[in-house]
């Protein structure tokens, strides 16, 4: 076990820094000068070379890149051009925020599949079977985008039950889910957030343990008197590593992919953030929150792995 955990650990020192790269380097391919932004329309050509020069942006990219990784290894993302707050700061303040709810909606997404979707897979063909087969379907194909903008017109406009968007009154600095008033505003995006993994782990838990219980060693301990309940926990503990991976892959998306979401309930997460740095060509905001993106949907991966080989040992051979 802790063979395998040093050796998948390894592993993701080569794709940290291939993440690097890609992070520094597409961002050099939107068009737009950060530094027109910052200065009036009127600003001569030596204004232009100076703020340049005072961000690092003179120099040749790869020598950008090498100072940037220096500097990221060590916790220094830089500084906003927008705010002039370190990157660093910005960065984990959304990202608190983004996974408050993105952790919610993945459990409430788990708990729900895994429930419908045993059902679903002991009873094949009955009515759980096609309500569960429904939701998956609904839970794949409708965009979370416009979800999020029928549950704003429903709920906030029409019938005025729940606020449309932000964090509550008092922002994320005393954001809670224990207090209504503020809960209140993350009950719409994390119903949003919840569909879609909730429609992908449904469909994979509910073949995953069909295709468990189709297997031969089902039958033997059906021959040897096993109850439903036993025989269903062998099915659910045998498919349970195919789920676990969907799961990672689902809680990494919501973490990483959120930011039409967030845009749309102007929830401060880093999917908001990475559309603020996005509008306003803020560099080191965007290539430090992607970056730490990245590392979040590897670091997820990396403990779905090791989760993975506690639930099937046999995974520690391959």
């Amino acid at each position: 076990m802790w063979l395998y955990a040093a050796r998948r650990l390894l592993m993701t020192i080569p794709i940290g820094l291939g993440v690097t790269i890609i992070c520094f380097t597409l961002i050099y391919l939107a068009p737009g000068d950060p530094v027109q932004s910052l200065l009036p329309p009127d600003a001569t050509a030596s204004d232009v070379a100076m703020l340049r020069a005072a961000y690092g942006l003179d120099k040749p990219i790869p020598i950008q890149y090498l100072i940037w990784l220096g500097h990221a290894v060590t916790g220094d993302l830089g500084t906003s051009i927008q705010t002039q707050r370190p990157v660093l700061e910005e960065v984990t303040r959304a990202l608190s925020n983004t996974i408050s709810i993105a952790v919610i909606s993945t459990v409430l997404a788990f708990a729900i599949a895994l429930t419908l979707g045993v059902i679903a897979a002991y009873r094949s063909g009955g009515i759980v079977d096609r309500i569960a087969t429904g939701v998956a379907v609904l839970g794949i194909s409708v965009p979370s985008f416009w979800l999020g903008v029928v549950l704003v017109i429903i709920f906030a406009v029409e019938l005025g039950w729940l606020p449309a968007t932000g964090m509550g009154s008092d922002g994320s600095e005393n954001f809670s889910f224990l207090h209504w008033d503020q809960a209140k505003y993350a009950i719409l995006p994390i119903v949003t957030m919840t569909l879609t993994p909730l429609g992908i782990i449904m469909r994979t838990t509910r073949s995953s343990i069909a295709e468990v219980l189709a297997q031969d060693f089902i039958q033997t301990l059906r021959a040897k008197g096993l109850g439903k309940l036993a025989i269903m926990r062998h099915a659910i503990w045998n498919a349970m590593p195919q789920i676990l991976a969907m799961l990672g892959l689902q809680l990494g998306y919501l973490i990483g992919g959120s930011i039409l979401i967030e845009t749309i309930f102007t929830w401060p997460g880093t999917g908001f953030l990475l559309n603020k740095a996005i509008l306003t060509r803020d560099i080191p905001l965007l290539q430090g929150t992607i970056l730490v993106l990245a590392l979040a949907f590897v670091a997820i991966n990396l403990l779905v792995d090791l989760v993975q080989t506690v639930v099937d040992p046999r995974i520690k051979r391959a």
